[in-house]
């Protein structure tokens, strides 16, 4: 189990958030504690209310509201009431058992997943500290969960994070329709709160991925000078289908602007996971002395990596992009060095694949002489052990005298000095 807390300032975004998703048929509300009324008779009004009277206990905490979202592994299936439980047990668990909470089961994504909506001021009026509370009790609180519900444990080599998108299928989609605007919203929505990017150009390399693209318009367009962008769903060919959807009308506002200010802070982010990216590409590199494109692509994906390959109308390649779905980060090869270029890469790719073969070890033969790394130590085969003594491997003449039974050119002797005697004197 994942879980993931976000602390906001608007309680109200975040139920209208959650209430939009019901709306179009991607999430149901499986709970509702700390209300008066039936959870089917709660309308958006009655929760929204229920919240404010709390926050306003205490308008000098700005920062009030908590959207919590736990996630399981695709292979666990969880009923209703198995959540119900995992919720109330995991609000227990960080102090926030007697605060009225909203539990939306969501739909959206490949994996089974709920959020969880509250506030942290009192009835008294006193507030719950936010502060480190993902690090100091949502942990405790998630080991102890998926102990007590049997459930894969987040750190367990069985647990593989997959993308928490769902790729769009333009031949479901309904253009023009609310369909559309749902499902490149979800897409929309997740890259850019889950992904670090430092572009458009990086933005929209993640955003293919789903089949969805961020477009600004010519150049030379008003759309353009006035910073406007249009989303559009990609069929199977890259082509945009269907009627484009502005950025301004998704509730997230994935507009350029924000996106602008996402790119600035994304550049410090992402650097704790360049050394990571790059140790898993040179794993796949080093395998192969010569590999094709598409195992490139493939071995790469295997290991949570996406490889894009950017070129031009005419087809020329010009540079590559990374993106790191394992931890949501996205690098462009000269980022990462010149070793991740196009020009680079396009060394490396050959017409067919050849794996590496090292060496096969040297068959034991009946000597003194052990093979050890590219020097070989001379041992006895007995208690006597010639540490100071080796041989290089380069020269393969010296090896085979070396070998020889009747090679007698061993290192000269050292002949002891003659040791004086030592005269007495005579006694008078």
């Amino acid at each position: 189990m994942v879980a993931r807390i976000m602390i906001g300032k608007n309680i109200r975004g975040i139920l209208h958030y959650n209430e939009q998703k019901v709306t179009e048929g991607s999430a149901t509300l499986i709970m509702a504690s700390g209300f008066a009324d039936d959870i089917k008779k709660l309308n958006f009004a009655h929760k929204l209310t229920r919240f404010e009277h709390l926050t306003s206990l205490k308008p000098s905490v700005k920062t009030n509201a908590l959207h919590i979202s736990l996630n399981f592994h695709s292979s666990e299936k969880l009923d209703d009431a198995k959540m119900q439980q995992i919720a109330v047990a995991y609000l227990e668990r960080i102090g926030f058992g007697d605060q009225p909470f909203l539990v939306y089961r969501h739909h959206d994504v490949s994996h089974q997943h709920f959020h969880i909506v509250t506030v942290n001021i009192k009835r008294d009026g006193t507030s719950i500290d936010l502060h480190n509370i993902g690090r100091i009790k949502s942990e405790q609180a998630r080991k102890s969960i998926e102990e007590e519900f049997g459930l894969i444990r987040a750190e367990s080599k069985t647990y593989h994070p997959e993308p928490a998108i769902k790729a769009i299928d333009p031949e479901k989609i309904q253009y023009g329709h609310l369909p559309t605007k749902r499902a490149i919203g979800n897409v929309v929505t997740t890259v850019m709160n889950s992904y670090k990017f430092t572009s458009l150009a990086e933005f929209n390399a993640v955003l293919k991925q789903f089949n969805v693209v961020a477009d600004r318009g010519n150049g030379e367009s008003e759309m353009f000078r006035k910073k406007g962008l249009l989303y559009s769903v990609l069929d199977r060919q890259g082509n945009k289908v269907g009627v484009p959807i502005k950025a301004s009308s998704f509730y997230s506002k994935p507009i350029l602007k924000r996106l602008e200010r996402k790119f600035e802070q994304s550049v410090e982010k992402r650097k704790p996971y360049r050394d990571d990216l790059k140790e898993r590409i040179d794993w796949v590199l080093n395998r192969y002395e010569n590999i094709t494109k598409q195992s490139l692509i493939t071995e790469l994906q295997k290991s949570g990596i996406a490889l894009v390959f950017r070129q031009n109308e005419k087809g020329f390649v010009y540079g590559t992009t990374f993106i790191d779905h394992r931890c949501k980060t996205v690098f462009n090869g000269s980022s990462l060095g010149k070793a991740y270029s196009a020009k680079a890469l396009k060394e490396k790719l050959a017409e067919n694949d050849k794996v590496k073969t090292y060496l096969a070890k040297p068959k034991r033969i009946n000597s003194y002489l052990k093979p050890h790394s590219e020097e070989k130590h001379l041992q006895h085969a007995g208690k006597t052990n010639f540490y100071n003594l080796t041989v290089s491997t380069t020269t393969d003449k010296l090896i085979k005298d070396l070998l020889d039974p009747e090679y007698t050119g061993y290192a000269p002797s050292i002949t002891s000095k003659k040791k004086k005697r030592r005269i007495k004197p005579k006694q008078s």
